[in-house]
């Protein structure tokens, strides 16, 4: 289980912050004036540049998550659009959905989850979605850390002598290293 769900197939979504901003930024052309007159209107040309200035941000912020993302990424982003008082249509939010499942074996779901990490934090400003889904991605780097420490003590009880014993070390400062890159990395990310 990952995050209360089964994680055969799990996919969890960046979100920007977004559908508040709109709604708190969109309101209807004069009523009664031409669309025309409307846009010369240096308050509609503010709320206009507002528009196009969140707009902007957004496909920013979805676009770092993609090509942070990699493979992981299932489909690309999706927007969530407001029209402006121009009649044009603007990204207010968007979505990137990545797989989030675990690996075939420790190894591999902790690199997965060092990917996940990093595609999580990669906008310039994360949103509490973004944070949430590095905070999952370190839960997920923790338990592969204890998995791979809890086969180098399997290793080390089923032999005998210093050869295992020395594997066995070998094994669980591996595992050490590992998740203290992954903790280091996601430390630096935000500093």
């Amino acid at each position: 289980m990952l995050g209360g769900v089964d994680a055969s197939f799990v996919s969890q979504t960046f979100s920007a912050k977004g559908a508040e901003w709109a709604s708190s930024r969109q309101r209807p052309a004069a009523a009664g004036g031409s669309a025309n007159a409307a846009e010369r209107d240096p308050e509609v040309q503010r709320k206009i540049e507002q528009f196009k200035a969140r707009d902007a941000e957004v496909r920013a912020h979805e676009a770092a998550h993609v090509a942070a993302g990699g493979n992981l990424v299932q489909g690309g982003a999706s927007f969530t659009y407001v029209t402006g008082p121009d009649g044009k249509r603007y990204a207010s939010g968007g979505e990137v959905s990545i797989d989030v499942s675990k690996g075939r074996d420790a190894r591999e779901t902790l690199s997965k989850a060092d990917q996940i990490r990093r595609a999580a934090l990669a906008p310039a400003d994360p949103s509490p979605q973004d944070y949430q889904v590095a905070a999952q991605a370190a839960r997920m780097a923790l338990e592969a850390s204890a998995e791979l420490a809890t086969q180098a003590r399997e290793k080390a009880n089923a032999g005998d002598g210093r050869a295992s014993s020395s594997s066995a070390l070998a094994a669980y400062r591996d595992a050490a290293d590992a998740f203290s890159g992954f903790v280091g990395g996601l430390i630096s990310a935000r500093a």
